[in-house]
């Protein structure tokens, strides 16, 4: 984004838009104003509004003292689900038995709905499309619409 700042294409009328682990939230405070604009799709924000994500980013901040990223949100997840397939089975851990009562699982995510497809195994989960915005002070990827429940698509269309 320095790069895009530094050749005028910020001024240009050009703007980014890409996937978002290009402007994943652990990164935006070290883009600068550059980011600023930045259309991505993603399935995740620290600005994302409800009270699991506000108490997952506090709780993340007080503990590195950085906001959570998608990796975050991705490791919170996996262990919440092996947590959830844990008490499915009654505490049985073969991989097969987990893999079983993963199937179907569905929970509310700092990120939003998610769930586990049943025939694919595949998650489900929200993809939303976020601008980079500077929010008192901080840049964030603000979300500003969203589609909901998507699967994969390679999957789906089969």
């Amino acid at each position: 984004m320095k790069q895009f700042s530094e050749r005028g294409l910020n001024k240009s009328g050009i703007r980014v838009i890409g996937p978002g682990d290009v402007m994943d939230d652990d990164l935006l405070s070290n883009m600068g104003e550059a980011a600023l604009g930045t259309v991505t799709a993603h399935m995740y924000s620290a600005a994302h509004h409800s009270p699991k994500n506000e108490a997952f980013v506090a709780a993340y901040r007080k503990m590195f003292d950085s906001r959570p990223g998608f990796v975050a949100v991705g490791g919170y997840d996996g262990i919440h689900l092996i947590y959830l397939a844990l008490r499915k089975t009654g505490g049985k851990f073969s991989g097969e038995a987990l893999v079983d009562a993963m199937k179907g699982l569905a929970w509310e995510s700092p990120r939003g709905p998610v769930s586990i497809d049943p025939d694919t195994r595949d998650i489900v989960q929200n993809i939303y499309i976020r601008k980079v915005e500077n929010v008192d002070g901080e840049l964030y990827n603000v979300e500003f619409a969203k589609f909901e429940a998507v699967k994969d698509p390679g999957k789906e269309s089969k």
